[in-house]
């Protein structure tokens, strides 16, 4: 094994390819890890001259190569015998190593390997630059599951794509699109079919494409159809033979035109699978203890208040707001209960029921004789008031007591003028005292009649 190549110390050798060894090395001007691939190159005087100027077209190619789905190089070389090119060293696993291991990748982490590296061949397809020789051995999966394809350019190297050197192929037959198979000239949709085969055989673990020699296999690539991948994974869905047939078309009409429209049918075809998928249970199976309360201050009812016992208030006006609140209404020295009776009678159509007691009080009236002190009739000193009524048991609720309202004054009499005794004076005293008694009793019969109304 090698010390050196270029200023890069040879660390280990990581694997041998059929053009070449790959070596592990360290660039001790930045103490840097790179892998580094060689390419042997037993070519004539002729073919070294052309290696040569694409080889320069190369090295200005990988400095406009960035992307997170590409590997970065960060160098060209070449001695006598081999050219080399150090690169991003990657700790992860070739796809062809995880097809040939049988041990297929999950369906779902297939269609996540392809879209990214869809993805970085769209980048590299924007800058004008065909990768040729995208395969299996040229996809790295690094631990996480991202993805980043290598050797960009390496196939382009011989003036064919399909040169003999020392009995071996450089490229690989199974992954060649028909127009390269058969020399025509090539663009971008040559890396679609490419990645294509490439996603069949991740798939199935067949290779679509296959023969007991490189005649065989060419062959087959221009002229078969290969089954559905269905057909040898019954798992997948039906969406994935449409995108693998479309990927693998023969004429390039009928193929993806632009490699960002196959990671779009890509990335669809994951979302659904991912909505077919059952929920997976949450490891949170429980909530976390919620913390007390406070208990919530307890507020007294407010006492309800019966508003059927409370008089009606008067209107709000200059005179009403004067009056302190609650203060009873005196009642007026011109108020003449006869008149009253009178006017009340006749609203309610009942003065015959009360001739008599009106013919009483107009004779009363009329009467100009003398009273004397001791007579019913003379004044008398108003009654006192009644006393308030005993209170009721308390109720649950307080109610307010009800205004008592005072007793109206009698209507005074006046003092009749002294008139000379005659002989006849006697019985006529008695018989106005008699009808003054029958008068009083009825207008206060008649206005107990009014209040209970």
């Amino acid at each position: 094994m090698i010390s050196t190549l270029g200023r890069y110390k040879i660390v280990s050798e990581i694997g041998q390819g059929a053009m070449g060894v790959v070596y592990k090395a360290v660039d001790p001007i930045i103490d840097r890890t790179v892998a580094i691939k060689t390419i042997n190159l037993n070519l004539s005087r002729q073919e070294l001259e052309e290696y040569e100027a694409r080889f320069q077209q190369e090295i200005k190619a990988a400095g406009r190569l960035n992307h997170p789905n590409i590997v970065t190089i960060y160098d060209v070389g070449k001695t006598e015998q081999v050219a080399y090119m150090a690169m991003e060293f990657l700790e992860g696993q070739e796809l062809k190593d995880m097809i040939a291991s049988g041990n297929l990748p999950a369906s779902e982490q297939v269609v996540d390997i392809i879209s990214q590296v869809a993805d970085g061949l769209w980048f590299a397809h924007q800058q004008d630059i065909v990768h040729r020789d995208v395969k299996p051995s040229n996809i790295m999966v690094l631990k996480g599951g991202i993805a980043k394809i290598t050797d960009f350019g390496i196939a382009r190297l011989p003036n064919s794509a399909v040169k003999t050197m020392t009995g071996l192929i450089l490229g690989s037959p199974r992954y060649m699109s028909p127009e390269q198979v058969i020399g025509k000239t090539i663009d971008a949709r040559s890396d679609i079919f490419s990645l294509g085969v490439v996603l069949y055989e991740a798939l199935t673990g067949i290779a679509p494409f296959d023969g007991d020699n490189v005649n065989a296999i060419m062959y087959a690539t221009v002229n078969t159809t290969p089954p559905p991948p269905s057909s040898h994974n019954r798992l997948l869905p039906p969406m994935l033979d449409l995108i693998a047939a479309k990927a693998m078309a023969k004429l390039l009409e009928d193929r993806y035109q632009s490699i960002k429209e196959f990671a779009d049918d890509l990335r669809e075809v994951r979302r659904q699978m991912d909505a077919s998928r059952p929920a997976t249970a949450l490891k949170a199976t429980t909530a976390p203890p919620t913390p007390p309360r406070p208990p919530a201050p307890i507020i007294p009812p407010e006492p309800l208040v019966d508003t059927a016992t409370i008089p009606l208030a008067p209107a709000p006006g200059p005179a009403a707001k004067d009056d302190e609140s609650g203060k009873a209404l005196a009642l007026s020295k011109t108020f003449d209960s006869f008149d009253a009776t009178l006017r009340l009678a006749a609203m309610t159509d009942q003065t015959e029921d009360f001739r008599d007691y009106i013919t009483a009080t107009q004779k009363m009236r009329a009467y100009k004789g003398k009273i004397e002190a001791g007579s019913p009739l003379a004044p008398k000193a108003p009654a006192p008031p009644a006393p308030p009524p005993a209170p009721a048991p308390e109720p649950p609720k307080p109610k307010p007591k009800p205004v008592a309202r005072p007793a109206p004054a009698p209507v005074p009499i006046a003092r009749m003028e002294e008139e000379p005794a005659t002989g006849g004076s006697g019985a006529s005293n008695l018989i106005a005292v008699a009808a003054i008694v029958v008068l009083a009793a009825a207008a206060i019969a008649l206005t107990i009649a009014l209040l209970v109304k």
